[in-house]
């Protein structure tokens, strides 16, 4: 821990790509960074882009043309990509006129024409966010997950999770009466419940769409090995750099945004600094029923109450015999 400490203290934050740098942030649009990295010198590449839904750093665009700039992003990300390499891209959904889009189903043709092969669509689940009324609330958001070759980085020790069934053995055949489960925990799996950065998240800036820390972890750890070069082309606050470097790896992104790129700094330096606070990794997801949390109390007329006690005491089961 110390030795990580001193080495974290060496890293300077650079405005400009070169291999020999740790940690890049670039003020300035993604096409422009991608021009200064060398073909294949990217392991991982991690983003979410704009959904093109308005957001006050992204200017609207009719989906066709949206589609055309992502690909000449994904085109670039691509010759930067190691042969070994992944592209992580981190979606939601299109909306128009109170239509929705899935992206990752229209951007999946883009990555495959560019010769990507997929590996998984990891579904991200959170429990907080915008209410709807006239269809049921958004509560997930998608990663595809692509790589260049067959030949590609894939470490699943550093990301596996507790098992549900620690104790559970073999009951027939050579190994019977043997522990059947890895003691290093099992693979999270496609489904990753992890909460997303919202107004009491400790992580929490004035970004609208940020990035859990911990997400980018398991993908760092997972997909790179360290001293490797992490990029994200829609850098945000700086969350990519952050996960990169907190695991020795090299972390590189561009962000137009003058005021996402300053808070990006001072996040990637409190990093450096080791004062930054972030959600741990595989953290159980807070209970507020489990936590004593007297807000969990309805104060609604009793027949309400009990219904909404109920499904309260429907949830505590589902959770207790998961």
């Amino acid at each position: 821990m110390i030795e990580k400490t001193l080495m974290l203290r060496k890293i300077n934050i650079s405005k400009n790509f070169h291999l020999n740098n740790h940690a890049v942030v670039y003020n300035g649009n993604c096409l422009d960074l991608l021009k200064e990295i060398p073909d294949g010198s990217i392991q991982l590449i991690v983003t979410s882009p704009p959904y093109n839904i308005g957001k006050e750093y992204e200017k609207k665009l009719k989906l066709k043309s949206y589609l055309a700039q992502q690909a000449r992003i994904i085109k670039e990300c691509t010759r930067t990509l190691s042969g070994s390499g992944s592209i992580c891209w981190q979606v939601g959904n299109y909306v128009d006129k109170g239509s929705i889009i899935p992206l990752d189903t229209v951007l999946y043709p883009i990555f495959q024409d560019f010769g990507l092969k997929m590996r998984n669509r990891i579904i991200w689940h959170f429990e907080h966010g915008l209410h709807c009324s006239k269809r049921f609330s958004g509560r997930y958001e998608t990663i595809i997950w692509f790589t260049k070759s067959n030949d590609y980085v894939f470490n699943l020790d550093p990301v596996r999770i507790p098992q549900k069934y620690p104790g559970k053995k073999h009951f027939k055949g050579p190994k019977a009466g043997q522990y059947s489960c890895n003691p290093l925990g099992k693979n999270p799996g496609d489904i990753w419940v992890i909460p997303n950065v919202k107004s009491n998240h400790v992580e929490k800036t004035e970004h609208p769409c940020q990035f859990p820390v911990e997400l980018i972890e398991r993908l760092v750890l997972s997909m790179s090995y360290e001293d490797d070069w992490v990029l994200d082309p829609f850098l945000g606050v700086g969350t990519s750099i952050i996960a990169a470097i907190r695991h020795g790896r090299r972390g590189v992104g561009a962000e137009t945004v003058t005021k996402y790129v300053d808070i990006a700094k001072n996040r990637i330096q409190q990093e450096v600094n080791g004062t930054l606070r972030t959600r741990p990794m595989n953290k159980p997801v807070y209970n507020p029923s489990q936590a004593g949390n007297h807000i969990t109390t309805a104060p609604w007329d009793k027949k309400t109450a009990a219904v909404q006690k109920s499904l309260l005491k429907q949830e505590e089961v589902k959770s207790a015999t998961k």
